[in-house]
């Protein structure tokens, strides 16, 4: 086909192709790509268009075997190396209201409690861990430690309060 027939094909069913290159695709980016690559693909090839038969289901198929052609391609491109996305988790995180600022501030502060629960004296650590790391009831830490609740009640208060102080000195407000 030479330029002219093309530019006959654009006029008369360009539309109808391009609608088409969009279902397919459901990208408008891609779609004009598809779009694109139909009308060369038919400049490329050696044939005459006969108008008498149906010339519009020609770029149909062109459309549709390059739309193919590219998706087993991208297949097979995704079983050598794979594109990945990242993952659902921190996908959702860059994607929710959330700031990566305040992640951040928040996997830090999650450190800075752990640390401050590792220094703190055995009697307070050891309920604390228990309640809130292995979300023990207040009856499992007081047989596992064998101590009465109220024990378990006070020291639990009482650790809770020398993290909450600790973080305060290091410089972080509620």
């Amino acid at each position: 086909m030479d330029a002219r027939e093309i530019d006959k094909c654009i006029d008369a069913f360009g539309t109808d192709i391009y609608r088409f290159c969009l279902k397919l695709c459901a990208d408008k980016a891609d779609a004009e790509d598809l779009y694109q690559q139909t009308f060369l693909k038919a400049l490329e090839t050696e044939w005459t268009l006969d108008w008498e038969k149906n010339p519009k289901a020609l770029f149909f198929s062109f459309a549709h075997n390059l739309w193919k052609s590219g998706k087993r391609k991208q297949a097979r491109r995704n079983t050598i190396a794979p594109c990945g996305n990242l993952d659902d988790k921190t996908e959702f995180t860059l994607h929710s209201e959330e700031s990566v600022e305040e992640d951040y501030l928040q996997k830090e502060l999650i450190t800075e409690v752990r640390q401050i629960i590792q220094t703190l004296p055995e009697k307070f650590q050891v309920p604390l861990i228990l309640f809130y790391l292995s979300e023990c009831s207040i009856a499992e830490i007081a047989s596992i430690i064998k101590k009465p609740p109220g024990t378990v009640k006070s020291r639990l208060f009482k650790g809770r309060s020398l993290i909450k102080k600790r973080l305060e000195d290091a410089g972080y407000e509620r």
